[in-house]
């Protein structure tokens, strides 16, 4: 019933892969930025901005992967059915 896939159907996919991956990116900068900037603008020992960087970090990777995943899996499926 389903044969290959048009060239509008590859599109539609292109542009939500990007759309995903574009806004993923956005959310992990501002989630880093907010949870860096006590050792980007304060005054915090050594040994403590390398757990705020690394937190920031560990906290921006989670949110880019839930956002695609939110925008490529979860959301097909609701808007299907």
């Amino acid at each position: 019933m389903s044969g290959p896939r048009g060239d509008n159907d590859r599109d539609a996919v292109t542009v939500e892969i990007v759309f995903a991956v574009v806004t993923g990116a956005l959310l992990a900068a501002v989630l880093f930025l907010a949870l860096a900037g006590p050792v980007l603008f304060g005054g915090l020992g050594e040994d403590h901005e390398a757990v705020w960087v690394r937190s920031a970090g560990a906290v921006a990777t989670a949110g880019f992967l839930l956002r695609v995943l939110q925008v490529l899996w979860w959301q097909p499926r609701k808007r299907r059915g």
